[in-house]
Protein backbone atom coordinates (compact mmCIF):
# COMPACT_ATOMS: atom_id res chain seq x y z
CA UNK A 1 0.00 0.00 0.00
CA UNK A 2 1.59 3.67 -1.27
CA UNK A 3 1.34 6.40 0.24
CA UNK A 4 -0.97 9.33 0.14
CA UNK A 5 -0.75 12.96 0.23
CA UNK A 6 -3.53 12.74 2.73
CA UNK A 7 -1.80 11.21 4.93
CA UNK A 8 1.28 13.19 5.50
CA UNK A 9 1.63 14.81 8.66
CA UNK A 10 -0.75 17.78 8.77
CA UNK A 11 2.77 20.02 9.69
CA UNK A 12 4.51 18.63 6.90
CA UNK A 13 1.51 19.06 4.38
CA UNK A 14 1.13 22.55 5.85
CA UNK A 15 4.81 23.34 5.52
CA UNK A 16 4.81 21.92 1.97
CA UNK A 17 1.90 24.01 1.02
CA UNK A 18 3.33 27.41 3.04
CA UNK A 19 6.57 27.43 0.70
CA UNK A 20 9.71 26.84 2.47
CA UNK A 21 13.62 26.33 1.76
CA UNK A 22 15.04 22.74 0.78
CA UNK A 23 18.42 22.51 -0.54
CA UNK A 24 19.13 19.90 -3.04
CA UNK A 25 21.85 17.91 -0.48
CA UNK A 26 25.43 17.28 -1.55
CA UNK A 27 26.92 14.31 -1.66
CA UNK A 28 29.79 14.49 1.40
CA UNK A 29 33.20 12.26 0.05
CA UNK A 30 36.95 11.68 1.29
CA UNK A 31 39.88 11.78 -0.56
CA UNK A 32 39.05 8.02 -1.75
CA UNK A 33 35.78 9.23 -3.36
CA UNK A 34 33.90 6.73 -0.41
CA UNK A 35 31.15 8.31 1.84
CA UNK A 36 32.34 10.43 4.45
CA UNK A 37 29.25 10.43 7.10
CA UNK A 38 30.87 12.35 9.20
CA UNK A 39 30.68 15.26 6.97
CA UNK A 40 27.17 14.25 5.53
CA UNK A 41 25.70 14.29 8.58
CA UNK A 42 27.33 18.04 9.46
CA UNK A 43 25.79 19.22 6.04
CA UNK A 44 22.73 18.06 7.02
CA UNK A 45 22.74 19.91 10.20
CA UNK A 46 24.01 22.75 8.75
CA UNK A 47 20.74 22.84 6.69
CA UNK A 48 18.82 22.72 9.44
CA UNK A 49 20.27 25.01 11.59
CA UNK A 50 20.40 27.79 9.14
CA UNK A 51 16.60 27.51 9.09
CA UNK A 52 15.70 24.97 5.79
CA UNK A 53 12.05 23.59 6.16
CA UNK A 54 13.27 20.37 4.21
CA UNK A 55 16.05 18.28 2.57
CA UNK A 56 16.29 16.97 -0.79
CA UNK A 57 18.41 14.13 -1.27
CA UNK A 58 19.35 11.59 -3.93
CA UNK A 59 18.88 14.53 -6.45
CA UNK A 60 20.90 16.17 -9.09
CA UNK A 61 22.92 18.13 -6.36
CA UNK A 62 23.83 14.99 -4.56
CA UNK A 63 24.94 12.83 -7.45
CA UNK A 64 22.66 10.55 -9.91
CA UNK A 65 25.42 8.16 -9.80
CA UNK A 66 25.18 7.41 -6.03
CA UNK A 67 22.46 4.74 -7.13
CA UNK A 68 25.43 2.84 -9.09
CA UNK A 69 27.82 3.29 -6.26
CA UNK A 70 25.13 1.95 -3.91
CA UNK A 71 25.05 4.78 -1.88
CA UNK A 72 21.34 5.75 -2.66
CA UNK A 73 19.82 3.88 0.97
CA UNK A 74 22.85 4.83 2.99
CA UNK A 75 22.88 8.49 1.92
CA UNK A 76 19.06 8.70 2.55
CA UNK A 77 19.18 7.27 5.78
CA UNK A 78 22.12 9.61 6.91
CA UNK A 79 19.58 12.67 5.74
CA UNK A 80 16.28 11.22 7.78
CA UNK A 81 18.35 10.02 11.19
CA UNK A 82 19.80 13.74 11.38
CA UNK A 83 16.44 15.03 10.70
CA UNK A 84 15.11 13.23 13.56
CA UNK A 85 17.30 13.82 15.93
CA UNK A 86 18.84 17.20 15.31
CA UNK A 87 15.57 19.44 14.84
CA UNK A 88 12.74 19.40 16.85
CA UNK A 89 10.73 21.54 13.77
CA UNK A 90 8.70 19.60 10.95
CA UNK A 91 11.28 18.35 8.23
CA UNK A 92 10.43 17.89 4.69
CA UNK A 93 12.27 14.54 3.19
CA UNK A 94 11.91 14.53 -0.28
CA UNK A 95 13.66 11.61 -2.24
CA UNK A 96 15.13 12.10 -5.46
CA UNK A 97 13.18 9.40 -7.80
CA UNK A 98 15.32 8.68 -11.07
CA UNK A 99 14.74 6.03 -14.09
CA UNK A 100 12.37 3.73 -15.71
CA UNK A 101 9.12 2.85 -14.13
CA UNK A 102 10.44 -0.24 -11.95
CA UNK A 103 13.58 1.81 -10.71
CA UNK A 104 11.65 5.22 -10.14
CA UNK A 105 8.95 2.62 -8.05
CA UNK A 106 11.38 1.00 -5.87
CA UNK A 107 13.48 3.86 -5.61
CA UNK A 108 9.84 5.25 -3.94
CA UNK A 109 9.27 2.03 -1.87
CA UNK A 110 13.24 2.74 -0.42
CA UNK A 111 12.70 6.07 0.40
CA UNK A 112 8.70 5.67 2.01
CA UNK A 113 10.06 2.58 4.43
CA UNK A 114 13.03 5.44 5.51
CA UNK A 115 10.26 8.00 6.03
CA UNK A 116 10.67 10.16 3.28
CA UNK A 117 7.27 12.04 2.99
CA UNK A 118 7.84 13.02 -1.05
CA UNK A 119 9.42 11.90 -3.95
CA UNK A 120 11.18 14.38 -6.59
CA UNK A 121 10.43 12.42 -9.98
CA UNK A 122 13.10 13.24 -12.84
CA UNK A 123 12.45 12.01 -15.86
CA UNK A 124 15.68 12.16 -17.64
CA UNK A 125 15.49 8.26 -18.36
CA UNK A 126 12.23 8.39 -20.04
CA UNK A 127 13.82 10.94 -23.24
CA UNK A 128 12.58 8.87 -26.34
CA UNK A 129 9.29 7.44 -24.21
CA UNK A 130 5.47 8.97 -25.72
CA UNK A 131 3.27 11.90 -23.76
CA UNK A 132 1.32 8.87 -23.15
CA UNK A 133 3.93 6.56 -21.40
CA UNK A 134 5.35 9.86 -19.75
CA UNK A 135 2.21 10.34 -17.75
CA UNK A 136 1.50 6.60 -17.56
CA UNK A 137 4.85 6.15 -15.74
CA UNK A 138 4.30 9.37 -13.22
CA UNK A 139 1.11 7.95 -12.36
CA UNK A 140 2.74 4.46 -11.25
CA UNK A 141 5.21 6.21 -9.39
CA UNK A 142 2.61 8.14 -7.53
CA UNK A 143 0.33 5.68 -6.27
CA UNK A 144 3.97 4.21 -4.19
CA UNK A 145 4.10 8.20 -2.36
CA UNK A 146 3.39 11.97 -3.30
CA UNK A 147 5.16 13.29 -6.23
CA UNK A 148 7.14 16.62 -6.84
CA UNK A 149 7.06 17.56 -10.49
CA UNK A 150 10.94 18.43 -11.85
CA UNK A 151 11.30 20.11 -15.14
CA UNK A 152 14.69 19.43 -15.34
CA UNK A 153 17.17 21.84 -17.44
CA UNK A 154 18.49 19.96 -21.26
CA UNK A 155 21.91 21.27 -20.38
CA UNK A 156 21.86 18.91 -17.10
CA UNK A 157 20.29 15.66 -18.30
CA UNK A 158 16.69 17.06 -18.82
CA UNK A 159 14.40 17.01 -21.49
CA UNK A 160 11.22 19.33 -23.27
CA UNK A 161 8.04 19.08 -21.35
CA UNK A 162 5.29 21.04 -22.71
CA UNK A 163 2.37 22.50 -21.20
CA UNK A 164 -0.14 19.51 -21.74
CA UNK A 165 2.38 17.33 -19.96
CA UNK A 166 1.83 19.24 -17.10
CA UNK A 167 -1.45 19.61 -17.48
CA UNK A 168 -1.62 15.94 -17.05
CA UNK A 169 0.92 15.64 -14.68
CA UNK A 170 -1.11 18.07 -12.48
CA UNK A 171 -4.22 16.09 -12.78
CA UNK A 172 -2.69 13.25 -11.10
CA UNK A 173 -3.95 13.29 -7.62
CA UNK A 174 -1.11 12.50 -5.56
CA UNK A 175 1.16 15.52 -6.84
CA UNK A 176 1.72 17.70 -4.27
CA UNK A 177 4.13 20.47 -5.76
CA UNK A 178 6.37 21.08 -8.52
CA UNK A 179 9.73 22.45 -8.73
CA UNK A 180 10.17 24.28 -11.60
CA UNK A 181 14.03 24.15 -13.01
CA UNK A 182 13.83 24.47 -16.40
CA UNK A 183 16.14 27.57 -16.63
CA UNK A 184 13.59 29.20 -19.51
CA UNK A 185 10.88 31.50 -18.85
CA UNK A 186 8.77 30.20 -21.30
CA UNK A 187 9.53 26.43 -19.83
CA UNK A 188 8.20 27.80 -16.80
CA UNK A 189 4.86 29.05 -18.02
CA UNK A 190 4.26 26.15 -19.53
CA UNK A 191 4.48 24.58 -15.85
CA UNK A 192 2.29 27.41 -14.51
CA UNK A 193 -0.66 27.33 -17.24
CA UNK A 194 -0.45 23.47 -16.90
CA UNK A 195 -1.39 23.57 -13.17
CA UNK A 196 -4.34 26.04 -14.00
CA UNK A 197 -5.38 24.33 -16.36
CA UNK A 198 -5.59 20.97 -14.52
CA UNK A 199 -7.17 23.61 -11.61
CA UNK A 200 -4.75 22.63 -9.54
CA UNK A 201 -3.04 25.41 -7.77
CA UNK A 202 -5.16 25.12 -4.10
CA UNK A 203 -3.44 21.18 -3.99
CA UNK A 204 0.28 21.40 -6.09
CA UNK A 205 2.55 24.14 -4.40
CA UNK A 206 5.26 25.76 -6.97
CA UNK A 207 8.78 25.81 -6.19
CA UNK A 208 11.16 27.88 -8.19
CA UNK A 209 14.64 25.68 -9.04
CA UNK A 210 15.61 28.10 -11.75
CA UNK A 211 18.42 28.78 -9.72
CA UNK A 212 19.29 31.56 -12.19
CA UNK A 213 16.07 33.62 -11.65
CA UNK A 214 15.17 32.64 -7.71
CA UNK A 215 14.21 36.13 -6.55
CA UNK A 216 11.68 37.27 -9.44
CA UNK A 217 10.16 33.78 -9.16
CA UNK A 218 9.61 33.98 -5.66
CA UNK A 219 8.04 37.73 -6.18
CA UNK A 220 6.13 37.68 -9.42
CA UNK A 221 2.41 36.67 -9.54
CA UNK A 222 1.98 35.01 -12.47
CA UNK A 223 -1.46 35.75 -13.76
CA UNK A 224 -2.68 32.98 -16.45
CA UNK A 225 -6.57 32.91 -17.92
CA UNK A 226 -8.59 30.09 -17.60
CA UNK A 227 -12.41 29.72 -19.19
CA UNK A 228 -11.82 33.68 -19.89
CA UNK A 229 -11.10 34.35 -15.44
CA UNK A 230 -7.62 35.87 -14.42
CA UNK A 231 -6.17 32.91 -11.96
CA UNK A 232 -3.21 34.17 -10.26
CA UNK A 233 -0.55 31.92 -9.24
CA UNK A 234 2.30 32.00 -7.03
CA UNK A 235 5.83 30.50 -6.28
CA UNK A 236 5.98 30.01 -2.89
CA UNK A 237 9.48 28.32 -2.10
CA UNK A 238 12.63 27.02 -3.10
CA UNK A 239 14.25 23.45 -3.83
CA UNK A 240 17.46 24.51 -5.32
CA UNK A 241 21.03 23.27 -5.75
CA UNK A 242 22.17 27.17 -5.28
CA UNK A 243 20.73 26.63 -1.49
CA UNK A 244 22.89 23.55 -0.82
CA UNK A 245 25.34 26.63 -0.20
CA UNK A 246 25.21 30.00 1.83
CA UNK A 247 21.85 28.44 3.22
CA UNK A 248 21.13 30.63 6.20
CA UNK A 249 21.21 33.78 3.90
CA UNK A 250 18.72 31.82 1.28
CA UNK A 251 16.42 31.12 4.31
CA UNK A 252 16.52 35.03 4.99
CA UNK A 253 15.82 35.91 1.24
CA UNK A 254 13.26 33.57 0.81
CA UNK A 255 11.51 35.45 3.99
CA UNK A 256 12.21 38.88 2.15
CA UNK A 257 10.50 37.53 -0.92
CA UNK A 258 7.79 36.51 0.70
CA UNK A 259 7.29 39.48 2.80
CA UNK A 260 7.46 41.90 -0.40
CA UNK A 261 5.01 39.90 -2.22
CA UNK A 262 2.46 39.79 0.52
CA UNK A 263 2.95 43.34 1.02
CA UNK A 264 2.26 43.57 -3.05
CA UNK A 265 5.11 45.36 -3.74
CA UNK A 266 8.82 44.77 -4.76
CA UNK A 267 11.30 47.46 -4.25
CA UNK A 268 14.64 48.92 -6.49
CA UNK A 269 16.67 46.94 -3.96
CA UNK A 270 14.76 43.59 -4.41
CA UNK A 271 15.65 43.90 -7.91
CA UNK A 272 18.85 44.96 -7.39
CA UNK A 273 19.00 41.48 -5.14
CA UNK A 274 17.80 39.53 -8.13
CA UNK A 275 20.92 40.04 -10.31
CA UNK A 276 23.30 39.39 -7.73
CA UNK A 277 21.78 36.31 -6.79
CA UNK A 278 22.05 35.49 -10.27
CA UNK A 279 25.74 36.35 -10.67
CA UNK A 280 26.44 34.42 -7.77
CA UNK A 281 24.95 31.14 -9.28
CA UNK A 282 26.75 31.87 -12.85
CA UNK A 283 30.15 31.64 -10.77
CA UNK A 284 28.92 28.26 -8.32
CA UNK A 285 27.31 26.62 -11.21
CA UNK A 286 29.65 27.37 -13.77
CA UNK A 287 27.66 28.54 -16.69
CA UNK A 288 30.54 30.21 -18.77
CA UNK A 289 31.10 26.07 -19.29
CA UNK A 290 28.28 24.73 -19.50
CA UNK A 291 27.33 24.13 -16.04
CA UNK A 292 30.23 20.91 -15.81
CA UNK A 293 31.09 22.28 -12.98
CA UNK A 294 28.20 22.80 -11.24
CA UNK A 295 28.17 20.21 -8.75
CA UNK A 296 32.25 20.72 -8.16
CA UNK A 297 31.30 24.66 -7.35
CA UNK A 298 28.81 23.94 -4.50
CA UNK A 299 31.73 21.43 -2.70
CA UNK A 300 34.39 24.15 -3.22
CA UNK A 301 31.95 26.85 -1.11
CA UNK A 302 31.30 24.38 1.20
CA UNK A 303 35.11 23.36 1.56
CA UNK A 304 36.28 26.87 1.74
CA UNK A 305 33.74 26.43 4.81
CA UNK A 306 35.40 23.82 6.29
CA UNK A 307 32.21 22.09 5.76
CA UNK A 308 33.76 19.10 3.07
CA UNK A 309 37.62 17.91 3.16
CA UNK A 310 37.62 18.04 -1.13
CA UNK A 311 35.85 19.12 -4.00
CA UNK A 312 35.63 15.38 -4.57
CA UNK A 313 33.03 14.12 -7.02
CA UNK A 314 31.88 10.10 -7.72
CA UNK A 315 33.30 11.01 -11.22
CA UNK A 316 36.84 11.32 -11.47
CA UNK A 317 36.57 13.72 -14.43
CA UNK A 318 34.06 15.56 -12.41
CA UNK A 319 35.91 19.14 -10.79
CA UNK A 320 35.93 22.83 -11.24
CA UNK A 321 36.44 24.19 -14.27
CA UNK A 322 39.28 26.33 -15.48
CA UNK A 323 38.50 29.81 -14.05
CA UNK A 324 35.91 28.73 -11.25
CA UNK A 325 37.59 29.11 -8.48
CA UNK A 326 38.45 32.88 -9.19
CA UNK A 327 35.06 33.75 -10.49
CA UNK A 328 33.47 31.84 -6.62
CA UNK A 329 36.38 34.21 -4.58
CA UNK A 330 34.65 37.33 -6.99
CA UNK A 331 31.37 36.59 -6.13
CA UNK A 332 32.07 36.24 -2.41
CA UNK A 333 33.88 39.53 -2.09
CA UNK A 334 31.27 41.12 -3.76
CA UNK A 335 28.49 39.98 -2.38
CA UNK A 336 29.21 39.12 0.84
CA UNK A 337 25.38 39.75 2.18
CA UNK A 338 24.60 36.69 0.73
CA UNK A 339 27.04 34.30 2.53
CA UNK A 340 26.88 32.64 5.52
CA UNK A 341 30.59 32.42 6.55
CA UNK A 342 30.35 33.48 9.55
CA UNK A 343 27.62 31.18 10.58
CA UNK A 344 29.59 28.44 9.36
CA UNK A 345 32.45 29.52 11.50
CA UNK A 346 30.57 29.55 14.42
CA UNK A 347 28.88 26.63 14.74
CA UNK A 348 31.05 24.64 12.53
CA UNK A 349 33.24 22.26 15.34
CA UNK A 350 29.20 21.52 16.66
CA UNK A 351 28.21 20.07 13.40
CA UNK A 352 30.95 17.61 12.79
CA UNK A 353 31.23 16.55 16.53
Amino acid sequence: MGLHRTELPVAIRSLIAEGTAIPAHPLALDAGRRLDRRRQRALARYYLDAGAGGLAVGVHTTQFAIREAGLYAPVLEIAAETAAAWSDRPVVKVAGLVGPTAQAVEEARTARALGYHCGLLSLAALKTASLEEIVAHCAAVAEEMPLVGFYLQPSVGGMRLPFEFWRRFAAIDNVIAIKIAPFNRYATLDVIRGVAAARAEDRITLYTGNDDHIVLDLVTPFAVERDGVPVTLRIRGGLLGHWSVWTRAAVGLLERCRAAAEAGGVDADLLALDAQVTDCNGAVFDVANGFRGCIAGCHEVLRRQGLLEGTWCLDPDEGLSPGQAEELTRVSRAYPHLTDDAFVAENLDRWLA
